[in-house]
């Protein structure tokens, strides 16, 4: 059994009945949520739902005996300690959180309200947790780190766009925790003759100048690897469309909205799960109890439409691959 397989067992080893939300009593419990989405971002809802409904098929029924108290800083960072220090001052049973910067800013405001982070890629790196196993503190959840996905990303890029001689590498440096991914994207950019360029970002204005200067080299394409950038995407994907790049991300909501291909962990799949904890929480497990999980189910998007606009043809090996294709 190697080491993903035992912390995912771990993680799944407790089964709560639905019946136990009768022996909570009458008091209704206080989850607070950080999240970096727009309040109208599709994605933002369809992860808000899907940790809901986990939570409402375990007995946790908002209005009925939870409450959500979501704050959301729509890709404006400078928001999130104010945002931070405001849920604590509620005083919450439990804080969700779905990245690395807002749960480092929660953990600044307090170590005894439990936080369950449901999409960091590194939290070892990250600071936010010393181990994996068992991660002690007030602070567990699941990591989207998969080593491998940097090199992933570059490989699918140059299987779809024959040619490939450069590839922007594009991240917020202070908000993204990239460093497991590198190794994997720089071994591949070797092996691929792919020139690797690192392109920090801190504003759409930013955003645009790397992107048109991709634009002005042929061949160039596009890796785009944080929470930063999934605030930013409109923005990545008309600059990439006008300037004739392809894009490739971890976030499958890339492609959905216009980007060239995008793989990585399901990350609706784990608010569902992060449910799980939430609730083994409320009824009482400690959070630094609880192992840091790992992604179970990985997706692939390719949209067509983008890859007919900017001349290219998706082979077959890849839409074979597919778990979704936009046309």
């Amino acid at each position: 059994m190697n080491r993903r397989e035992l912390i995912a067992g771990l993680g799944g080893a407790a089964a709560w009945p639905l019946a136990a939300g009768a022996q909570q009593g009458d008091r209704v419990r206080r989850i607070g949520v950080l999240m970096s989405y727009d309040e109208d971002d599709p994605e933002a809802k369809a992860r808000i739902s899907a940790f809901t409904q986990a939570l409402a098929g375990l007995g946790w029924i908002e209005g009925r005996n939870v409450r959500m108290d979501l704050r959301r800083f729509s890709g404006d960072i400078n928001r999130i300690p104010a945002l931070a220090q405001e849920l604590v001052g509620l005083q919450p049973d439990i804080i969700l959180t779905n990245g690395a910067p807002t749960t480092v800013a929660l953990q600044r405001e307090t170590r005894t309200i439990p936080i369950v982070f449901g999409s960091i890629v590194d939290p070892v790196a990250s600071s936010i947790v010393p181990r994996l196993d068992r991660p002690g503190g007030n602070i567990t959840g699941f990591a989207i780190l998969e080593a491998t996905l940097g090199g992933k990303w570059l490989e699918l890029l140059s299987e779809i766009a024959p040619g490939l001689k450069r590839a922007a590498i594009m991240f917020k440096p202070d908000t993204a925790s990239v460093s497991a991914l590198m190794p994997s994207l720089e071994t591949a950019a070797r092996s691929l003759k792919v020139e690797p360029i690192t392109a920090h970002v801190h504003s759409d204005a930013e955003i645009e100048t790397a992107i048109n200067a991709l634009g002005r080299e042929p061949r160039s394409g596009l890796v785009v690897m944080d929470t930063f950038a999934l605030s930013h995407r409109a923005t990545i994907i008309m600059a990439a469309a006008r300037n004739n790049v392809p894009v490739v991300s971890g976030q499958t909501t890339f492609a959905r909205d216009g980007a060239l291909l995008s793989y990585g962990p399901d990350q609706i799949d784990n608010l569902r799960r992060a449910a799980t904890y939430v609730d083994r929480i409320l009824r009482g497990a400690k959070p630094g109890d609880l192992p840091v999980q790992f992604p179970t189910k990985f997706e692939m998007v390719v949209n067509l439409k983008t890859a007919k606009a900017l001349g290219l043809a998706v082979p077959q090996s890849i839409l074979l691959r597919a778990d979704e294709v936009i046309e």
